[in-house]
């Protein structure tokens, strides 16, 4: 059938009218696509650019050098030493079974090292780089870098691990350094990223620790270009980072190896204090251990050994060991009454060898008594009785302030792990403590050093400074930080009557110059060098009645653990004071046979600066120095001074 014009009209003009819907429609699609082109070509063009960048393109820290620590004379004590290592990314290796066995074939692989790799990169995102071998030799670094073709995301590196050259010497004070574990991450809030670098070491105890912040410096970062599987081709750009701050401490290197040395393999403390600047000289615990088994990864039987030792060697017992003073304490309570006004230096007690008060005996440590006593006698013989009747006089509270301001029971700002405030109590102290009412008997007790009291090696030897100098002392360790001096810790007037002080330190000379003194066995014998100071000797055990009226048990015929503690404080010269000593002998009896003749010794050699002549010391005690002196050198010998160590 023949469609009429009309219709034909009609026809063509709906075919027309979707011809153009569908060529706009068309031209449309083509606008925007044309726009969305243009958009990612020209706006997008560097954004593209970059993210097709980083596909060829990594982004590395690199650690900063840490910065190193020397002694007061410029010797290195804590350094960097190269380091080499091989690492691995999971995300670059592919078959990680694979490389590892083509690894193994080339160099050999500590199997506990390798299995703690293996977990990390179990366990961590695929673009960290874990180490599979660390300290491994030149040799083993060539090899892998020849056979760099068959082993894809592996990177033989060179790095710096810490070491130091002392040893033992320097392990309570410097501390050491060890892989960031996952309790060091957890107690940050927001970790640095550096801190995730394989192996990355950080301060775990000691100065190491508490300067962290200035030893360790700031990452810097290095662009590299990388292949398809990850391997680098080459380093594009680098921004070094910033090295950590060198650090220069007050101690002697050559003092504390001497000081390490007297003390042998003994469980014992001792400090040497500069009274003009309150430099530490020598802060020195035994027995000690040494800390780079730490930073290479101590094994478990060494680390067994240290821990299960009842000398607890991990311990630094000169800033976390509290001892009660003993007769050390007794300047302080002479003090305290003199400077009240309750007694004078000439008033006298009798001394029968014990007090009675409140039914209950304390006894003297000469069981016969020492008659009529003065304050110079007191200090002298060391007589308990005197101050049992100074304690009833002046009391506690008045006791323990005087304690506080010679530094008993006060933390020093000092760069050691868990330092112990120690204690100098009062009567409130008990009541919150142990609900229980201060009584006449705690104040006696605290009169010669016993009972509540406690303090620290240090702060026995802050406290002798302070008697030597009337100087309100402060210790100081860090001496300078980049060659940036620290402010010192010589200290104001402590605004303690002269007359008094001299008083106390005329006894502390007769203690040991004079012949009825309790260290005149331990004495200097150099005019010049000549000192003072002060014997003490602390129960760890109640002697009953029983065992006073059958004789009491000597210390040497006790269990080691219950004998008596030994301690001694000593200044010198005892007109010029240039240092102050303090040596604390756990379980080692008493003062004046243990701990005396160790404090001399140390003494003289910081006051000679070296090992000091034969003549310095007591006839008979010659022959004995001479065989001492001769050991030391050949069992300590001192590590050679590199030309390079400087402050």
């Amino acid at each position: 059938m023949r469609r009429s014009p009309r219709e034909n009209a009609q026809s063509a003009g709906k075919i027309t009218r979707r011809g153009l819907l569908l060529g706009g429609t068309q031209i449309g699609l083509m606008g925007i696509l044309a726009l969305r082109m243009r958009y990612l070509q020209v706006e997008q063009a560097d954004q593209f650019r970059l993210l097709a960048e980083e596909n060829r393109i990594n982004i590395r820290l690199i650690p900063p050098a840490r910065g190193q620590v020397y002694d007061r004379n410029g010797r290195v004590v804590a350094e960097n030493a190269p380091s080499y290592r091989i690492t691995m990314v999971r995300e670059d290796v592919g078959d990680v079974e694979l490389v590892i066995r083509r690894l193994s074939a080339l160099i050999e692989l500590d199997e506990e090292s390798l299995n703690r790799a293996i977990k990390e990169m179990r366990e961590r995102r695929g673009d960290r780089v874990v180490t599979v071998a660390d300290r491994v030799s030149w040799e083993d670094i060539s090899k892998v870098a020849v056979n760099a073709p068959a082993l894809p995301g592996v990177t033989p590196e060179v790095g710096l691990s810490r070491n130091y050259p002392y040893g033992p010497d320097f392990a309570h004070v410097v501390g050491y350094v060890g892989p960031v574990s996952d309790y060091d991450l957890s107690k940050l809030e927001n970790p640095d990223q550096l801190l995730l670098t394989p192996r990355f070491q950080i301060g775990k105890v000691g100065l190491e620790s508490k300067r962290e912040d200035v030893l360790r410096g700031s990452a810097g970062i290095k662009r590299v270009e990388v292949n398809a599987v990850g391997r680098v081709m080459r380093e594009l750009d680098r921004r070094e980072g910033q090295t950590g701050a060198n650090m220069q401490i007050t101690v002697d290197a050559e003092l504390q190896n001497y000081v390490q040395a007297r003390l042998g393999e003994q469980s014992a403390a001792a400090v040497v204090i500069d009274c003009d600047t309150g430099d530490l000289l020598s802060i020195a615990s035994s027995p000690t251990f040494d800390p780079n088994l730490f930073v290479r990864g101590i094994s478990v039987a060494d680390y067994k050994g240290l821990t299960e030792n009842k000398y607890r060697p991990l311990a630094s017992k000169t800033v976390q060991g509290l001892y009660p003073p003993g007769s050390t304490f007794k300047m302080l309570v002479a003090l305290a009454a003199l400077e009240d006004g309750v007694v004078t230096p000439e008033d006298t007690f009798n001394c029968r060898g014990f007090i009675e008060v409140s039914g209950r005996k304390f006894h003297c440590w000469k069981r016969g008594g020492h008659g009529n006593v003065d304050l110079h006698r007191s200090l002298r013989e060391s007589c308990d009785v005197y101050y049992y009747e100074l304690a009833q006089l002046v009391g506690i509270e008045k006791i323990s302030a005087m304690a506080r301001r010679f530094g008993i029971g006060q933390r020093f700002d000092v760069p050691m792990s868990a330092i112990a405030r120690g204690r100098a109590p009062t009567k409130d102290w008990k009541l919150q403590k142990f609900g229980e009412e201060w009584v006449i008997g705690d104040s006696i007790n605290a009169a010669i050093g016993q009972g509540f009291v406690l303090a620290s090696p240090l702060q026995l030897a802050v406290m002798t400074a302070r008697l030597a100098t009337g100087r309100a002392v402060m210790p100081r360790l860090i001496k300078s930080v980049n060659n940036v001096e620290t402010p010192t810790g010589r200290g104001e007037d402590m605004g303690i009557n002269q007359n008094h002080l001299r008083q106390i330190r005329k006894a502390m000379v007769a203690v040991s110059n004079n012949k009825r003194g309790t260290a005149f066995r331990s004495r200097i014998v150099e005019d010049a060098f000549r000192m003072a100071g002060k014997t003490g000797t602390s129960q760890v055990r109640n002697i009953t009645a029983a065992e006073r009226r059958t004789g009491v048990v000597r210390n040497r015929d006790l269990p080691w653990e219950r004998r008596d503690h030994a301690l001694f404080v000593d200044f010198a010269p005892f007109d010029n004071p240039k240092i102050a000593v303090a040596v604390v002998v756990e379980h080692g009896g008493g003062g004046s046979t243990a701990a005396a003749p160790i404090a001399r010794d140390i003494t003289l050699q910081a006051l000679y600066g070296d090992a000091p002549p034969l003549s310095a010391y007591p006839k008979r005690d010659r022959n004995r120095i001479k065989a001492q002196q001769k050991r030391i050198r050949t069992e300590n010998p001192m590590p050679p001074r590199d030309r390079s160590d400087r402050a």
